[in-house]
């Protein structure tokens, strides 16, 4: 049963940080793109970074370089986002992916989210 469950969410003044965690179960995680998106309400889901395997190839939204960090433990089956400097517009229900795009059809699997808010 495939399963990514996201933590770390919460409550944070504006300025402060969080690190959020995606454990991942039940598919081949090293080979999967580890992604992070964000949705606001009344927005539209956006891409907030994303890391390949071997992480040497990482992409992050231009509204969060600087601040956030992505990163990946294969062998904790683990995906990370620790998030600095963070701004009451970064406030949003944060969803974990894993995307694989082999010889066959594309994996394609969500995680439930976590909330983050930033407010004072």
């Amino acid at each position: 049963q495939v399963q990514l469950v996201e933590s770390g969410g919460g409550l944070v003044q504006p300025g402060g940080s969080l690190r959020l965690s995606c454990v991942a179960s039940g598919f081949a995680f090293a080979s999967y793109r580890m992604s992070w998106y964000r949705q606001a309400p009344g927005k539209e889901r956006e891409l907030v970074a994303a890391i390949e395997n071997p992480s040497d190839n990482i992409e992050y939204n231009d509204r969060v370089k600087g601040r956030f960090t992505i990163s990946r433990d294969n062998a904790r089956n683990t995906a990370y986002l620790q998030m600095n400097s963070l701004k009451p517009e970064d406030t949003a229900v944060y969803v974990c992916n894993a995307y694989y795009q082999g010889w066959g059809p594309a994996s394609d699997y969500w995680g439930q989210g976590t909330q983050v808010t930033v407010s004072s």
